[in-house]
C-alpha cells in the first residue's frame, strides 16, 4: 500500500506547523507496529537505486528499499507494510513525530542528525562527486569556479559544496532542485554546467535518463558518506532488532547479493546496469558492522 503525494505534503506541513517534529511518541515503534498492525516506510520517487518508484502503480523498488523489506519482514513478519513518498527535507521530521516508522531513503549518516533521529549500522558508503555532460568538456571541481552548479534541496552535498567554496576560496552558482530530478534536468537542459551528488544516485539517475551515453561522473570526491536507514531516537529496542537483523545478512552474505541486485546486474525500468561494483570500503563494513557518522569518515 502506498501513500498519495497529496497527503504526503499535509503531513508535512502539519509536521513543521504544529510542531510536531519536536514531539516523541510515547510508545516504542515495536509495540507501535503491534497495535497498528503496520508499518510506515518512508521512500523516496527518484533516488535510484537506493529507493524509487517503479511505473505509475505507486511500486516503490530499490536497494535500501528491499533492505528495509527484508529487515520488518524478519522482525515484525505479521505488520502490513505502507509505503509513504518522502523527500531528504522531510523525512527526519516525519520520523520525529511517529508518522514514519522507518526511513529507507539514501540518508547520510552525521553527528547534527544524530541528535534527531537514530540511524541502523552503514550499509552503503557513498562518495560525492559530479555529473558532467561529455561534451562540456568539464573534468574537475576547479572547473566549475563562477558557474552554475545543481544540487537537491537538503541535501549534504550543499554543505559540502560550501564547504569547499570556502575552504578554496572560489565561488560557484549553486542552484537548487526540489529534488534529484529536478537538479538532473537543470543540468540536462544546459542551465547548470554540473549536478553534484552521492555517486551511487548519479549513476541511477544517468542510467534512466534519455540518453545516458552524454553524461558521465567525474572529478574528485568532494566527501564520503555513510548511508544507513533511520528510525526515532531513544528507542534502543527498535534499533537493536534492525541491527541484528542487517548483521544476520551481513554474515549470510544475502546484503551482499542485494547489493549486486541494484548496483551491478540490470535494474528497471530500462534494464540498464550502473556497473559499481561494492567498495572497498563497504565490503570492510560487511565484515565490521557500524554505525558511525560522517565525521568519522573526514578525510
Amino acid at each position: 500500500m502506498s501513500i498519495p503525494f497529496k497527503r504526503i505534503v499535509a503531513a508535512t506541513l502539519l509536521a513543521f506547523a504544529f510542531g510536531a517534529s519536536a514531539q516523541t511518541p510515547a510508545t516504542g515503534t515495536l509495540d507501535k507496529i503491534k497495535t497498528s498492525g503496520k508499518v510506515v516506510l518512508g521512500v523516496r520517487e527518484a533516488s535510484p537505486p537506493m529507493a524509487y518508484m517503479l511505473g505509475a502503480g505507486d511500486k516503490y523498488v530499490g536497494y535500501h528499499v528491499e533492505l528495509c523489506e527484508r529487515v520488518l519482514k524478519d522482525i515484525a513478519p505479521q505488520a502490513r507494510l505502507e509505503y509513504m513518498a518522502v523527500t531528504a527535507q522531510n523525512t527526519i521530521p516525519l520520523v520525529q513525530n511517529g508518522t514514519l516508522d522507518i526511513g529507507c531513503g539514501p540518508t547520510t549518516n552525521n553527528t547534527a542528525r544524530q541528535q534527531q533521529v537514530a540511524f541502523a549500522l552503514t550499509t552503503y558508503v557513498s562518495e560525492v562527486r559530479m555529473a558532467t555532460k561529455v561534451d562540456s568538456g568539464i573534468t574537475t571541481l576547479d572547473q566549475l569556479a563562477g558557474r552554475n552548479v545543481s544540487a537537491s534541496t537538503g541535501t549534504t552535498a550543499v554543505q559540502l559544496l560550501r564547504k569547499r567554496e570556502r575552504a578554496q576560496n572560489v565561488s560557484y552558482n549553486t542552484m537548487l532542485g526540489k529534488d534529484h530530478l529536478e537538479s538532473f534536468l537543470l543540468m540536462e537542459s544546459g542551465r547548470a554546467d554540473a549536478f553534484v551528488l552521492d555517486d551511487n544516485l548519479l549513476a541511477g539517475i544517468i542510467a534512466n535518463s534519455k540518453n545516458p551515453a552524454a553524461y558521465r561522473i567525474v572529478g574528485d570526491a568532494l566527501g564520503s558518506e555513510p548511508i544507513a536507514l533511520l528510525f526515532r531516537k531513544d528507542d534502543p529496542a527498535f534499533k537493536t532488532a534492525v541491527d541484528d537483523s542487517l548483521r544476520r545478512m551481513m554474515k549470510s552474505g544475502d546484503l551482499e547479493k542485494i547489493y549486486t541486485k541494484w548496483f551491478v546486474a540490470a535494474i528497471p525500468p530500462k534494464n540498464t546496469s550502473l556497473n559499481l561494483p561494492m567498495s572497498a570500503a563497504l565490503k570492510q563494513l560487511m565484515l565490521e558492522p557500524n554505525d558511525k557518522p560522517l565525521e568519522a569518515y573526514a578525510k
